[in-house]
Order: structure tokens, then C-alpha cells, then sequence
């Protein structure tokens, strides 16, 4: 039996809508994006999103509209993936990397409070795996500043405290506490890659919620000409006869979404709570065979939360980084594909060059170093789960790591 790491879900509506958006001759940004934008905020509860070409340009998008670049200062945590990251780099910022608080893969709330200072401008907290951060502890730090912030645009002068810009890439469709993520923090990046629960092929959102004495049509506008070089019209106005005479307001960028990609978000919406229904069957299922084994699971369901389910990782208590690589060998020989998200950023090389230590970062490694990525995906029968259970608790005895 094979089974793949996180093969996406796409099934005859997905492909029939992109085949209607193919034949109407309207193939970029048009009508289907608009009405995704819509169905994704409606789906949320804000008012406004805008969807763009991936969830790192909807991450840089929140840095730009901030006015956030050299100079200023954005927290972000050691243990996620690049594009956490990189955006802050891009602007031309500072970045200040948070070691994970002990046997969490949270931040170190009490490190991110002692790291801001008169230059931080933002704070990015990472879902991993769908799993909401603490935001009530996030904004209780940023409000406890507030005498330290100093506003460089209108916009961070509405916030009025150091910005809570949420990488939501895995969380689209987590609840806690009755609040949908994407109207938890200032913004939310939210995935939509091909690995991704609800997929475009790629894709990704910038969601908001509502900041007093900020218009979300003018700032709906302003990430529209972000995304489209800074264009005064998109494609879809100047093709109305007669209408094609533009501005170019500043030299900006060129990440907007198109029609096929919001087609397939779009029919992914109208069967999405099925998909992650039966995403929370097969995480139930891992953590009831795993947990009693003494493998740390992730809860992706409590009574606070529901999880989007995206990632199902385990910790093999007392194994070592070789430990935990050959076990994904032998996965991978018993044809089950493995991962590890993820490697924290200090141990990569463009991190490295930036003068970034793991060695400086005790409890993300510590939380790395025994991770295995186990597959889940939507379309992952009852014969695939249980496979994957049952030789992975083979391999795991077998090497001596649980009894």
C-alpha cells in the first residue's frame, strides 16, 4: 500500500468550475477572484479579504500597508518555515527570531514581551499545524507597550500599538473560542498551496478585521494596487470599452490571483467542511492508537479550539535527530511518506548568514529534533491511516524507542 504525505483533494466540481472559467475567455483577475475574496470573508466573519498569489506576498502585503521597512524591527518565531520570515527580510526590516517556549511550539511570550522595544512595529505568530496561538497573551504584550510604539504611517497611528500579523498558511478554518482565525489578530495570512486543506493550486488571502478610523474599501484598494503594480485599474476594469486609461500610482508588485486559481478555491469552499470533518476523524484516530504509547501528539480538538487538523505531528520522546531520520527511512520502504515540519529557521543557512544560532535556540531544537511529520490528507482512507499506525508503531519498537 502506498501512501503519499498530502496529496490535494480535487474531485468533478473543482474541475468543472475551471473548465466554465476557461471557456468564458476570462482567465486572470476577474469576477471568480472577487467573488472568492467574498466568499472567503463571509466564510471568516470580516469584512474584507484580498486574495493574492501565495501566502507570503499576503504576509509582505500587511508588512507594506504597515509602512513596516529599515529601521524597524519585526518578532517572528524560530520554529516555523522561511516564509514566516523572508517577507520581514524583503522590507528591508529587522528580524528578531523568539526561541519556542518549553515543549510548546508557541513562542516564548515572556522573551517576545522583553523584545520589544521603540523599533518593533509587528509581531508575527505562526498556527502551526492549524493549532490557533495564545493571541489573548500576544495582545495583552503589545497593549503593555504601547508607551514604547511609534506610528510611522496613518495606519499603524489607527492600531496604535505594535501589530499582531498572524501567519495563519496552515489555519484557515480553525476556530477557538468561537472566533475563526483570520478575525483573531490585526491580519492573517492564509495557503492556499497544493498541499494546503482548501487548495487554488496556488493562492493565498490576506483577512482583517475592522481597525477604527480606517475605510476597508481604501485599504481593500491599497492591497489591490500592491498586488498589481500599482496599477489604478486591473484587467477586468480596463477591458470595459473605452475605459483603458490608467495611472500607475508607485512602482509596486505583481502577486494577484486569477480566475482559475479563485475557480478551484471556490468549489473547495462549497464542499470545505467536509473536508475537514474528515480530517478530524483521522487525527482522532492517530492520537488514540499513538498517544497511549507515550508518542506526543498535537490536540488539535479541545474544548476551546477546533483545529483545521493541517499537520499531524508527533514527538518520539528520547530519540535523537538520527533516530528520528531513519525511521523516516524506513517509513519511506514501507512506502509511507514522511516529513518534518519543521527545521527552525536558525538552522538554516540563509538564517545562518544573517547571524542567527541554533545554539541560541535551545527548545526549538529540542522540539525538531525528535518531530516526524505523519501523512493526513482528506482523501486518506481507513486502510491508509491504519497502515501508517500500524507500521509506524512497528518500526518505533522495533528500534527500541517505545515499548
Amino acid at each position: 500500500m502506498k501512501v503519499p504525505f498530502s496529496p490535494p483533494d480535487i474531485s468533478e466540481l473543482e474541475i468543472n468550475r475551471v473548465v466554465e472559467v476557461l471557456k468564458s475567455g476570462w482567465i486572470t483577475t476577474g469576477p471568480e477572484v472577487k467573488e472568492f475574496e467574498r466568499r472567503i470573508a463571509e466564510y471568516i466573519g470580516v469584512d474584507k479579504a484580498v486574495a493574492l498569489s501565495s501566502a507570503t506576498a499576503s504576509l509582505e502585503a500587511a508588512l507594506h500597508i504597515l509602512g513596516i521597512g529599515e529601521g524597524d524591527e519585526v518578532i517572528v518565531p524560530a520554529y516555523t518555515y522561511t516564509a514566516s520570515a523572508s517577507p520581514v527580510v524583503h522590507k528591508g526590516a529587522k528580524l528578531v527570531i523568539i526561541d519556542s517556549a518549553p515543549e510548546t511550539f508557541e513562542m516564548d511570550y515572556d522573551k517576545v514581551a522583553e523584545a520589544i522595544n521603540e523599533n518593533t512595529k509587528a509581531v508575527i505568530p505562526v498556527d502551526l499545524g492549524g493549532m490557533i496561538c495564545d493571541y489573548d497573551r500576544i495582545f495583552e504584550i503589545v497593549e503593555s507597550k504601547k508607551d514604547l510604539f511609534k506610528p510611522a504611517n496613518k495606519l499603524q497611528a489607527a492600531i496604535g500599538r505594535v501589530a499582531v500579523i498572524s501567519d495563519g498558511a496552515h489555519a484557515f478554518g480553525s476556530v477557538k473560542n468561537g472566533v475563526k482565525a483570520g478575525a483573531i489578530a490585526d491580519f492573517t495570512s492564509f495557503s492556499f498551496h497544493a498541499v494546503k486543506n482548501l487548495t487554488t493550486a496556488e493562492g493565498g488571502a490576506l483577512a482583517w478585521r475592522n481597525i477604527d478610523g480606517v475605510d476597508n474599501d481604501e485599504l481593500y484598494h491599497e492591497l489591490q494596487l500592491y498586488s498589481l503594480h500599482g496599477q489604478s485599474k486591473d484587467a477586468l476594469s480596463k477591458n470595459k470599452a473605452g475605459a483603458w486609461e490608467y495611472d500607475v500610482v508607485y512602482p509596486a508588485y505583481k502577486c494577484n490571483m486569477t480566475n482559475i486559481n479563485a475557480a478551484i478555491g471556490i468549489a473547495q469552499l462549497e464542499r470545505y467542511e467536509g473536508l475537514l470533518a474528515r480530517r478530524r476523524v483521522l487525527n482522532e484516530r492517530y492520537e488514540a492508537a499513538l498517544e497511549k504509547l507515550g508518542i506526543k501528539v498535537m490536540h488539535h480538538y479541545t474544548d476551546e479550539m477546533t483545529s483545521t487538523g493541517h499537520l499531524y505531528l508527533v514527538r518520539i520522546p528520547g530519540a535523537s535527530v538520527d533516530d528520528r531520520n531513519a525511521v523516516i527511512q524506513e517509513m519511506a520502504e514501507r512506502e509511507i511518506a514522511c516529513n518534518v515540519h519543521y527545521k527552525p529557521l536558525p538552522m538554516m543557512t540563509a538564517y545562518k548568514n544573517l547571524g542567527f544560532d541554533i545554539a541560541d535556540y535551545p527548545n526549538a531544537y529540542h522540539q525538531y529534533e525528535n518531530l516526524i511529520s505523519l501523512p493526513i490528507f482528506s482523501t486518506m482512507t481507513d486502510e491508509q491511516n491504519e497502515y501508517v499506525i500500524e507500521n509506524f508503531v512497528d518500526i518505533l519498537k522495533k528500534r527500541g524507542l517505545i515499548k
